[in-house]
């Protein structure tokens, strides 16, 4: 006969009326310690009053015998129906329930009784389900007769997790893996093994879990086995066995600390866990294997003082028991982790239970008594309470409740009558785990963050780490912790070896306090994810990023912050290469500009050339783009070197469009030069600037025609311009370079896409408007065939800049200009930095109309407008005052400019955008804040504008004065 003591108090005493009327006279002399219990347990009352006659041997027998009785009705359910033994061990699973749950709260099975009880259960039923399995198999015509070697030859359940250590806890599922050996299975003719094997799984898992009008016997997870993703619930032995040999983490090795044999082929089962052996326990580490598996433990957060302890989570309300600080967890990994550093040369510390594990680190020396005390104790407590969250509702969960009539239900069944006193005993035993859990591996790297947990051991995500990556603001945090487990898994080449991984674990914290930091944390993940999927290999580039951290901070957020960039490193890898370069920071150089142009002209053909210069321009474009967000070169040195790269693979494109143009219609005797105007000819590009350009050629002779084909002047050279704006603009497989205009060219779209050098004179001599004299301060000649083509066409430019001008219709014309463009273009906002009065329309229109002004008469012409604006003061041509206003305006726009036109869009408004993101705008503008940067923007803007009139005026009234005298 069972002996009971009370648990604790009566907490709804209307509750355990109920159950005691119901349960008639079967409770007997028992009802005092009952009482308590159906009191706190709905799901315990109602299973004794559903099921009385089972309630009633219960109570009449030892505990010890009953379950003996149990387990061996279970080895004796029928196999030939599967309705019927899904039925039985139903039956038999709410049997023992009762049973251990009133053992367990009536003090009559020790902890380890309990735990035993439930695994032995989960053994029995699991391999009665396998042979239910197998006899469907075998009548449904796949399988040929079960040999001796269990239900199926060569087929076997790893019990894993807690049911493999014996420690089931009282609402568990089952953690199982399937493994088979395809020569062994006797599948019939014209099955193949794989798919008897997933059939025998799918219905073995059935049979435990498909919930019926009598409940079910165990949820199944088949989750632990290798790369459960992307692999079927049952695997071959060997290629599990490559799998851990090739892919395993140290988790899945903690995992296979607990792992052993629990139905079908035991013996092959023994035999693979054998062969597991030097997967698990390894006597040789490195530093890195040893610091990722201390970062098992590191991941999980510990608070640091009582405060953080207070505010953080250690509080029984709301305490997640299993997982949550100063949980389970945290002891199981402290023995695990402990047990993979140093088990490999200690067999004694390979001990399934963390009971026993505890005890055996602290007789080797490894953990002081006392920890191992504290632990012991505190590992017993928090699985009796896990156990009584559990006996509530028969729920999968570890949760303590948070409301505090719920909580009282747990509290009664602990034993507790005051709830606050369980509260502070609950708080008690969490706050010694943790601090028990700091002092493990406290000098080693934290892989946690200060918003709290970041686990990504398993095969599922965990909660704490969630809830973290919510706060730090990621939108989609289950999305991310998948990703970061994948890679954990080894799904892409850069953690695909041990190595890579290893060093994955201490980056990925990183990257996620990075992305956080940035303001913009889904966008910085996402990209680096395109990122670092495609790199072919990690190693190098991890250590890069981990020696280097601010160097990745920046990383992440040009991530963030540039897309164009992101696509680029996500398309072309290689360009990050140059991260590893010590003059990374540096200014191109002139070098590394002619290695490009020496790339495309060793290419094999045109399409190859393409090619070629999308790659060198797009890693060198990378290093310019990087070097703005970082604040490392300032608007001028950016303008520079990305017109610096553009003269590059104009000049390198230009040869091999002549080359092919000659190809398809022989040589021609004469020569050309392409000319860049608009930005790309002031050197002022940015990051998304087009080409403006404009082509100019000779003929020899009059009548010259091409070698082959007759080409005229005309014809040939049209050729190679088409040939070059393919060059320059066509999308290839390696992407796009600028996109190309050539509507500055005389006639603009209505003329020859190539200007004859004396249709040229002739047009700037007779029919060009104000405005393209304007443009055409900005002509420069990039590349020519030949050295002195090149001159002429520069002198060919000058000489036309320089014809004598009427100002005051100059300035009537360009405040006409600027009119209409206010008109037809208004600006878009507050931060279109081209249209807004004062912006740089304004800017380039007063310094080139000054300019053409005074060019007849010897004045300075430069193409850079900032350059333009000191040469005109200089010469005493423009206002001092206006000439400040203009190029202050000019300077801090330009520096914004460069950095917007990396990071946003050409709609994108900065007040919108994170204030990460504003900082970085806030120092290229060189002001204390975003707020500050948008005063003196507007303040700068509105002293150019005025500027801007001041200077139209001045030459309009210099014009009057010139025309009286």
């Amino acid at each position: 006969m069972i002996r009971l003591q009370p648990c604790g108090p009566v907490v709804d005493q209307r509750a355990a009326a109920r159950a005691h009327d119901a349960l008639g006279g079967i409770a007997g002399e028992a009802w005092p310690a009952l009482e308590p219990v159906f009191g706190a347990s709905p799901y315990l009352a109602g299973l004794a009053m559903r099921r009385p006659a089972q309630f009633e041997r219960i109570l009449a027998d030892d505990p010890e015998v009953r379950l003996a009785a149990i387990l061996a009705e279970t080895r004796a359910a029928p196999t030939d129906d599967l309705d019927a033994v899904k039925r039985r061990l139903r039956e038999l699973k709410a049997e023992l329930h009762l049973l251990t749950a009133l053992s367990d709260l009536g003090g009559a099975w020790s902890l380890d009784q309990v735990t035993g009880a439930l695994t032995a259960f989960a053994d029995a039923s699991l391999q009665i389900a396998l042979a239910a399995a197998a006899h469907e198999a075998v009548e449904r015509g796949r399988m040929t007769a079960a040999g001796d070697d269990g239900p199926v030859p060569g087929f076997f359940a790893l019990a894993l997790g807690k049911h493999g250590a014996g420690e089931l806890n009282y609402s568990s599922d089952i953690d199982i893996s399937i493994f088979y050996d395809p020569d062994r299975l006797p599948v019939a003719e014209g099955v193949e093994p794989q798919a008897l094997a997933l059939r025998l799984t799918q219905t073995l898992a059935a049979v435990m879990q498909e919930r019926t009008g009598d409940g079910y016997v165990f949820r199944v997870d088949l989750r632990l086995r290798p790369d459960p993703s992307s692999t079927p619930a049952a695997l071959p032995v060997e290629a599990a066995l490559d799998y851990y040999e090739t892919h395993g983490q140290n988790w899945e090795r903690a995992a296979m600390i607990k792992a052993r044999p629990a139905a079908g082929d035991l013996t092959a089962g023994v035999a693979f866990v054998q062969a597991l052996q030097p997967f698990i326990w390894r006597r040789n580490l490195d530093y890195a294997a040893i610091a990722d598996i201390q970062s098992i433990k590191q991941q999980i957060h510990v608070a640091r003082d009582l405060d953080e302890a207070r505010d953080g989570g250690l509080k029984a309300a709301g305490a997640n028991l299993k997982l949550g600080a100063g949980g389970i967890r945290e002891i199981e990994f402290y023995a695990q982790t402990q047990q993979l550093i140093m088990g490999g040369r200690d067999p004694r510390l390979r001990a399934p239970r963390t009971v026993d594990a505890l005890a055996a680190l602290a007789e080797a020396g490894q953990i002081t008594p006392a920890a191992a005390a504290d632990l012991t104790d505190a590992y017993a407590e928090l699985r009796a309470l896990e156990h009584r969250v559990q006996m509530i509702g028969d729920e999968q969960t570890h949760v303590l409740p948070t409301a505090a009539g719920e909580r009282k239900r747990v509290a009664a069944l602990a034993g507790f009558g005051d709830l606050r006193r369980f509260d502070a005993h609950v708080t008690a035993v969490l706050r010694r785990v943790n601090r028990r859990y700091g002092e493990l591996f406290a000098e080693a790297e934290p892989l946690s963050s200060r918003y709290g947990s970041l686990v990504f051991t398993g095969v599922e995500d965990d909660p704490e780490t969630l809830d973290t990556l919510a706060r730090m603001g990621f939108s989609a945090p289950a999305q991310v912790s998948a990703t970061i487990r994948a890679w954990h898994h080894g799904r892409i080449a850069a953690t695909r070896t041990e190595r890579g991984r290893e060093l994955f674990t201490r980056l990925a914290p990183r990257l996620l306090e990075a992305a956080r930091a940035t303001g913009a944390p889904d966008a910085a993940f996402n990209r680096f994810a395109a990122f670092f999927a495609a790199l072919s290999s990690g190693v190098q580039i991890q250590s890069l990023f981990l020696a280097e951290p601010k160097l990745f901070d920046l990383l992440v957020e040009v991530m963030a912050f540039a897309p164009r960039l992101a696509v680029t490193l996500a398309r072309q890898p290689a360009a990050l290469d140059a991260l590893l370069d010590s003059d990374f920071f540096d200014p191109l150089q002139v070098d590394d500009l002619a290695l490009l142009e020496r790339g495309v002209a060793e290419a094999p053909g045109f399409e190859a050339a393409m090619d070629v210069a999308r790659r060198a321009h797009h890693e060198r474009a990378f290093r310019v783009g990087v070097q703005v967000m970082a604040g490392t070169i300032d608007a001028g040195a950016a303008g520079r070197a990305h017109t610096a790269l553009a003269d590059a693979c104009i000049r390198a494109l230009a040869a091999v469009s002549l080359a092919e143009a000659e190809r398809l219609g022989g040589v021609f005797p004469g020569a050309v030069a392409v000319v860049a105007l608009g930005k790309a000819g002031s050197r002022e590009m940015t990051a998304r600037s087009d080409l403006d350009l404009m082509t100019l050629y000779c003929a020899d002779t009059a009548d010259a025609a091409s070698a082959d084909k007759g080409w005229t002047a005309e014809t040939f050279y049209a050729r190679f311009t088409q040939r070059l704006t393919t060059a320059l603009s066509a999308p290839t497989g390696e992407g796009e370079l600028y996109p190309v205009d050539l509507q500055l060219r005389p006639s603009g779209s209505a003329g020859p896409v190539a200007v004859s050098l004396l249709a040229f004179e002739r047009y700037y001599a007779r029919e060009a408007e104000t405005w393209e004299f304007l443009a055409l301060t900005r002509g420069r000649v990039v590349w020519a065939s030949t050295p002195e083509f090149a001159m002429a066409a520069t002198t060919a430019i000058e000489a036309a800049l320089r014809r004598p001008r009427d100002r005051e219709n100059l300035a009537a014309d360009v405040r006409d200009m600027r009119a209409l463009m206010a008109q037809e273009r208004p600006p878009s906002g507050f931060w279109d930095l081209k249209l807004t009065e004062g912006g740089q329309v304004d800017i380039e229109f007063a310094a080139q109309a000054v300019e053409v002004a005074h060019a007849a008469a010897g004045g300075p012409l430069r193409a850079n407008t900032g350059e333009a604006l000191a040469a005109l003061e200089a010469a005493g041509l423009i206002d001092p005052r206006a000439a400040e206003a203009l190029a202050d305006a000019w300077l801090l726009q330009q520096d914004l400019s460069q950095v917007m036109k990396v990071a946003l869009a050409d709609d994108a408004d900065p007040s919108e955008e994170p204030r990460r993101f504003q900082a970085i705008l806030a120092r290229a503008g060189g002001a204390r804040g975003f707020g500050a940067l948008e005063r003196t923007l507007a303040e700068r803007r509105a002293a150019a504008h005025a500027a801007f009139l001041a200077v139209l005026e001045d030459l309009a009234r210099a014009g009057t004065s010139a025309g009286l005298r």
